[in-house]
């Protein structure tokens, strides 16, 4: 891949990864929004100064725009992960994606034995955590508001505040679990 290409691909994550327009950026680097542009889509071959300001508009290294990200398909087989264990061991955590540089949310699957309820002290600020249920009943409290979820059902909140998962159904309750972590 030429280098033109790298930089384009890099710039387009970054950017996304922050949530940022093309005029946002602009006015963070002090390039133009046509440039940028231009720059995305590997139209054209920025100079070092052009990149250090963007570097400094994104608030990342230089070399973060110049890096070839790989791109691997890559299996994780549940078998291979080992758990995290609450101090009874009754909540399990398999931790699938941890969050990157390059990807800012982590995927969990959970297991909470029958009659058990684990509580969490919450996450980073601005963080949001994205629940969905595969087995089981779970009932989820989240400051004074209760939800009760069955499976296939979903839940999304702020992730910041204590939150309490109670297996309120038969059996291990199963769910998957994404905090994400805007920029």
């Amino acid at each position: 891949m030429n280098i033109n290409s790298i930089i384009a691909e890099n710039l387009k994550s970054l950017r996304a990864e922050r949530n940022l327009s093309l005029g946002q950026l602009a006015e963070l680097s002090d390039i133009s929004k046509v440039m940028l542009s231009q720059i995305e889509k590997g139209d054209t071959n920025p100079t070092i100064n052009t990149l250090w300001k963007i570097a400094n508009g994104l608030k990342v290294p230089y070399t973060s725009l110049l890096e070839q990200k790989e791109h691997n398909t890559c299996i994780i087989k549940k078998n291979d992960i080992e758990a995290q264990l609450s101090e009874e061991g009754h909540y399990r955590v398999y931790c699938y994606y941890t969050n990157t540089p390059y990807r800012n949310f982590e995927l969990f699957q959970i297991e909470l034995d029958e009659g058990y309820s684990y509580k969490s002290v919450g996450h980073s600020k601005k963080s949001e955590e994205y629940i969905m249920i595969l087995e089981g009943e779970l009932t989820l409290q989240i400051n004074n508001e209760t939800y009760k979820l069955s499976p296939n059902d979903s839940i999304s909140f702020p992730a910041y505040t204590k939150h309490t998962y109670t297996n309120s159904g038969k059996g291990t309750l199963k769910a998957t679990i994404t905090n994400f972590y805007p920029a």
